[in-house]
């Protein structure tokens, strides 16, 4: 039964991961529409990536309902599956607004110039670090990894309080670029709530980890 038992948890690891890396290629897409200015077809790339999320969510929660009834795991066996799969509702939606943005940012450019769309890549270069970083936390079991997520999503705050200042002293200057700051505090928005998921991943996993046997508990530095 053990051997049975590792396998799931192999298998449901691997999948885990893989939400985590559809999430970063939505990312990926937005940066780079973002930064070389090409908006086509970009809403369709990040639905296509977002509906594999989706899928991953109702087989890795199955997987996990499944493990606990059948091998009825115990101690950080149990622990794990219950972490990953409070987690999943947090990475479906983090899919979830990685789609709006992408297909926000597709059809804004047709009516929109560039620059104020591209206010928003410098959150968007935080977040892939950020699910670069959660997704090491979770392969190489590093609480430093997932806490340093937390740390990361305090530089997404400010940098959406930033683009918020920026867009009310645009408005203030010119009131024509009052839709485009709106449109564009409106996916900052989007952003700063897609860290937000991530963050709780990361808090989950990094719970985790400092209840396994032996583990340092420094507390989280983003916990205040």
């Amino acid at each position: 039964m053990r051997d049975a038992l590792n396998t799931s948890i192999h298998d449901v690891t691997a999948r885990f991961l893989r939400m985590q890396s559809l999430t970063l290629e939505q990312i990926a897409h937005i940066r780079t529409a973002l930064t070389e200015r090409h908006y086509v077809g970009l809403g369709a790339r990040v639905s296509e990536l977002e509906q594999e999320i989706d899928v991953l969510e109702r087989e890795v929660e199955q997987a996990c309902l499944t493990a606990i009834a059948r091998y009825q795991p115990v101690a950080g066996d149990l622990r794990f599956f219950l972490m990953v799969f409070k987690s999943l509702a947090d990475l479906e939606r983090a899919g979830d607004y990685g789609r709006h943005i992408g297909r926000d940012l597709e059809e804004l450019s047709s009516t929109m110039r560039s620059g104020p769309l591209t206010d928003v890549l410098p959150m968007m270069n935080v977040l892939g670090e950020m699910v670069e970083r959660l997704a090491y936390a979770f392969a190489e079991h590093d609480a430093d990894a997932a806490r340093t997520v937390m740390r990361l999503d305090i530089e997404v705050d400010a940098l959406y309080e930033q683009l918020q200042r920026a867009s009310l002293t645009r408005i203030l200057e010119d009131p024509r670029e009052l839709q485009a700051s709106l449109k564009t505090t409106r996916m900052a928005r989007s952003l700063e709530r897609l860290g937000d998921h991530v963050v709780n991943v990361a808090e989950r996993v990094d719970a985790f980890l400092a209840a396994r046997p032996g583990a340092e508990t420094a507390p989280s530095e983003a916990a205040g």
